[in-house]
């Protein structure tokens, strides 16, 4: 079954897809809002999906039952990683993509986007998805299961264009994890356009801006 979602469309017939990933607690509603601050009317017609993550106890909220992409034990580097959970979530978004597919948008003009845990996922599965992807937008965020990427990454996507935002004073999503992150992404040829911004674990003017400078160099 598909996850349920929020859609926005910003015209009739649309050519892209844009698959949005929420962060911990959150829900799909979370970054709907940002769409007229994001979008150029000169783009051609967009897709914005917003799944809603399955609701989950999370052990480092005290076992509290919220919409999670995954489980999460601890925010430090060395927590055990809820991979089972991580992989379940990717699953969800093969099938959303398989959705798109249907409704007439192949993969290469679709783009995977998450914030913090949603772009945890949007990284996980983008890197891994089996057709070539039009880009992944990672915001606040880090690679997850970055130990078994370089035998699981996709030869279609190994030039996917990555957009990474991230707040300097981030205390959630740390800005070295971050850096962690998008280093091991280089050093496996990734091409990752880096922004750091001066605010916490959050989305700016700024950074909105720079975003949509980027997909509009890929929205043709």
């Amino acid at each position: 079954m598909t996850l349920p979602a929020l859609e926005l469309e910003t015209a009739a017939s649309p050519r892209y897809s844009v698959i949005w990933l929420h962060g911990l607690g959150a829900d799909g509603n979370d970054f709907a809002p940002m769409v007229p601050q994001l979008v150029d009317r000169a783009w051609p017609s967009l897709r914005f999906v917003f799944p809603h993550a399955p609701v989950r106890p999370v052990t480092i909220n005290n076992g509290m039952s919220m919409r999670a992409w995954y489980d999460i034990a601890a925010f430090d580097l060395g927590a055990r990683q809820d991979e089972a959970g991580m992989r379940a979530s990717v699953d969800e978004i093969e099938t959303l993509i398989e959705r798109e597919h249907a409704r007439g948008i192949p993969s290469e003009r679709i783009l995977l986007a998450g914030f913090s845990q949603g772009g945890a996922i949007a990284l996980a599965a983008g890197l891994r998805h089996t057709e070539k992807l039009a880009g992944i937008i990672a915001l606040s965020t880090y690679l997850p299961m970055h130990a078994p990427l370089a035998a699981e990454r996709s030869a279609a996507n190994a030039a996917i264009p990555i957009f990474w935002g991230h707040g300097t004073l981030d205390p959630v999503v740390a800005l070295q994890r971050g850096v962690d992150s998008r280093d091991l992404l280089q050093s496996l040829g990734y091409a990752v356009e880096w922004h750091t911004y001066l605010m916490a674990h959050a989305v700016c003017a700024e950074e909105i801006s720079d975003l949509r400078d980027w997909l509009g160099q890929r929205l043709i």
